[in-house]
């Protein structure tokens, strides 16, 4: 699996769907079909769920601390060697283009990176990775329980390889396969659609360039 991030498709397939996204209508590489639809493709869906973890300032983070605020959702992790860089930069690129071009929509928009990596991605670690990105974009980690919890309740799978041996530093070398399913949720948190990456599949067409991500932003943030 490229950049060790499982296709969308995959990653939901092996989860109790028509329970859990009994309203979604997925497309390929984790996109959805929002573009065509009145509503998000999301909407209904049972994603998300309250939760406190740690934020890269060492402090305790709440899901409900954003209540009336859109919630840009990544699951990812800073080792990840390219895909979750890579998404993040196009997203919080199309953010800032959408914060220069409306201020005011864009300041009801958190985003936030939740790590599915907690044993390596301290607060201080998360904050320098985050901070490369957009100074708005916020870390959150947590207990590997606390962490599990969220990715059950935010319908996100990901499985760390076996650890290989510690290096100076007192890390150790490992990728985290995850399932990379980047979410917009409402002011209420409830979720309203995918926000669009790019699908490796298609190497002809972008779907995740930073203009699509600007188009869902402006399309979705009211």
């Amino acid at each position: 699996m490229a950049g060790h991030a499982m296709n969308k498709d995959v990653a939901l397939a092996a989860l109790p769907l028509l329970a859990l996204l009994a309203a979604c209508n997925m497309g390929a590489g984790g996109n959805g079909s929002s573009a065509d639809s009145a509503q998000g493709e999301l909407v209904g869906a049972r994603i998300g769920a309250p939760f406190t973890l740690t934020n890269q300032d060492g402090k305790p983070t709440r899901w409900d601390d954003f209540k009336g605020q859109y919630r840009l959702v990544y699951f990812g992790y800073t080792y990840c060697p390219d895909v979750c860089p890579v998404d993040l930069q196009r997203i919080m690129q199309a953010f800032a283009k959408f914060e220069k071009a409306k201020p005011a929509l864009a300041a009801k928009v958190q985003p936030m990176l939740i790590s599915v990596d907690p044993d390596r991605d301290t607060p201080a670690i998360l904050k320098t990775y985050v901070a490369a990105f957009h100074p708005r974009l916020i870390g959150l980690t947590g207990t590997k329980e606390q962490i599990a919890k969220v990715a059950k309740d935010f319908v996100v799978i990901y499985n760390p390889e076996k650890a290989g041996p510690e290096k100076s530093g007192g890390t150790t070398d490992y990728l985290v396969s995850h399932s990379r399913t980047p979410y917009l949720f409402d002011g209420d948190g409830k979720p309203v659609a995918l926000v669009p990456v790019d699908d490796p599949g298609t190497p002809d067409v972008d779907e995740g360039s930073p203009d699509m991500v600007l188009a869902f932003l402006e399309k979705w943030i009211k």
